[in-house]
């Protein structure tokens, strides 16, 4: 499983510009608010879900947005969506609760987490997540972070929470 240090030296290769912001533990939108400091750019809440079927999704909105999990999974067309508890989110992400990021799917080898990625965060200029750990955040150019996942093989599904909607695959 990936590190930090293993995902910052993976985005400087691949010559990704980013800056890193080490601050306390943020296990919570709340937490986050309040202890991350000055940093600009959108931040983030991520969502590790799954269904009955045991089919797994991650969907990374902007931190205040409301999700209609119902509506959400209807949209989708992945019935019956819970948060996934503890023991998946280190199976498939190799992370643990409060470190949740689209850059821990790099970790999911087999791509059974499926990604779906908050509109309004796409069409920002600069997007902040956790590189796998929660006591660090990185600022990175939305474009290079949408390059980065798809030069790693991830698939990205474009979601507007206005429409309830895919409008776009990566």
């Amino acid at each position: 499983m990936l590190t930090k240090t293993d995902l910052f030296e993976l985005l400087s290769v691949k010559n990704k510009d980013f800056q890193i912001h080490e601050h306390d533990p943020l296990f919570t939108v709340e937490d986050s608010e309040k202890l991350r400091g000055e940093i600009s750019g959108a931040h983030t809440k991520n969502l590790f879900l799954k269904n009955k079927k045991n089919n797994f999704f991650l969907f990374s909105c902007n931190e205040n947005a409301k999700v209609d999990l119902k509506l959400f999974s209807k949209s989708i067309d992945a019935k019956n969506l819970s948060f996934a508890n503890e023991e998946y989110l280190k199976k498939y992400l190799g992370i643990k609760p409060g470190s949740v990021s689209p850059f821990a799917l790099l970790n999911d080898i087999k791509n059974v987490v499926k990604f779906y990625l908050d509109e309004e965060l796409y069409k920002s200029e600069v997007i902040n997540f956790h590189p796998l750990i929660n006591t660090t955040t990185i600022s990175i150019k939305t474009s290079l972070f949408i390059d980065f996942l798809l030069e790693n093989n991830k698939k990205i599904h474009i979601f507007s929470l206005d429409s309830y909607s895919i409008s776009k695959v990566l």
